[in-house]
């Protein structure tokens, strides 16, 4: 019995020392091996991994010139799998460390266009709408003859009709509860002039969305709310904080 437990101690202790071993030999690795075990794990869809490769890469080789690149990949990486702020993260990291004036403008291209994607749903996310459109309209100024110059123009159009609709949105409640003031007050906010509204298609809402937020104009629980004004906004717009 002595001689199987001695067996079996020295059996444990191997197969923990053959784990180690494979775990140690994941150290010290020349910037190439790194770089391809980035490219096979998102070729995998991996990205997790590819995240640990990175860091691999960058911790062992900090000045290799295959960096630039794999910070790159993993930036546009991470976009396609809709991690947009892991995106942002490897395009700031690309921009302060390795990027000339050229590859500036494509990243902060990048930049925005992960912004812009990361936006479903306008109504939830206004302090990022806003962040976008600063983002794009320094993009038009820095960059006026960029390549990347109509794409941004277009994302910044439908940012300006989304920070519009939201603004309209909330003119309509007041409007609904009887407060005219306030409800000019949101209209009057960000105004863009060639916003013809009677051209503009409403942004279509899932059935299964719209039980719960509405659809901009009335909900089917709007019967359900007091008509008092702190229900509405404890913030709401009073008539001496809007000039006649």
């Amino acid at each position: 019995m002595k001689k199987i437990y001695i067996l079996l101690a020295l059996l444990a202790f191997g197969m923990l020392f053959n784990g180690c071993s494979k775990n140690v030999d994941e150290y010290n690795k020349p910037a190439l091996y790194w770089y391809g075990k980035i490219i096979d794990s998102i070729a995998d869809g991996n990205y997790d991994k590819a995240d640990d490769y990175y860091s691999s890469l960058q911790g062992e080789h900090i000045g290799s010139p295959l960096l630039p690149e794999a910070t790159m990949m993993m930036a546009i990486a991470h976009m396609h799998n809709q991690e947009y702020l892991l995106t942002e993260h490897f395009l700031n990291d690309y921009i302060k460390l390795y990027a000339n004036e050229n590859e500036i403008e494509f990243a902060e291209y990048l930049k925005i266009k992960a912004k812009y994607r990361s936006l479903p749903h306008p109504r939830r996310d206004q302090v990022f709408i806003q962040e976008a459109i600063k983002q794009a309209e320094s993009f038009e100024r820095n960059y006026p003859h960029s390549m990347y110059y109509s794409l941004v123009d277009t994302m910044l159009t439908r940012l300006y009709l989304s920070r519009a609709s939201f603004n309209e949105t909330i003119a309509g409640l007041y409007d609904r509860v009887d407060k005219p003031r306030a409800a000019k007050y949101y209209r009057n906010r960000d105004v863009q002039p060639w916003i013809v509204w009677k051209n503009v298609t409403p942004a279509k809402i899932p059935w299964y969305r719209e039980w719960f937020v509405g659809d901009g104009k009335s909900s089917w629980y709007a019967f359900l709310i007091p008509n008092v004004k702190s229900v509405v906004s404890r913030n709401t717009v009073s008539d001496e904080n809007i000039t006649k």
